[in-house]
């Protein structure tokens, strides 16, 4: 899983988060409170407020099987 943060249409960063702590109160808004803080200057200068999203990245293909 990962957390990442965008200004406008631009990430900014992603953060791999562990997947059994992201139901433990206060994990993930740890990192973005950590996030906000990094790029606080970014973030004055920006006229929306950033936003969060968790996901889970795609799973890549190894190649086999693949049709062109």
């Amino acid at each position: 899983m990962n957390l990442m943060m965008f200004l406008g249409n631009d990430l900014i960063e992603a953060i791999p988060l562990e997947k059994d702590s992201i139901s433990v109160p206060g994990y993930v808004g740890n990192f973005k409170r950590a996030l906000k803080e990094k790029y606080r200057e970014i973030i004055m200068q920006c006229p929306e407020p950033p936003e969060f999203l968790v996901i889970e990245p795609a799973k890549q293909d190894t190649g086999k099987n693949q049709s062109c």
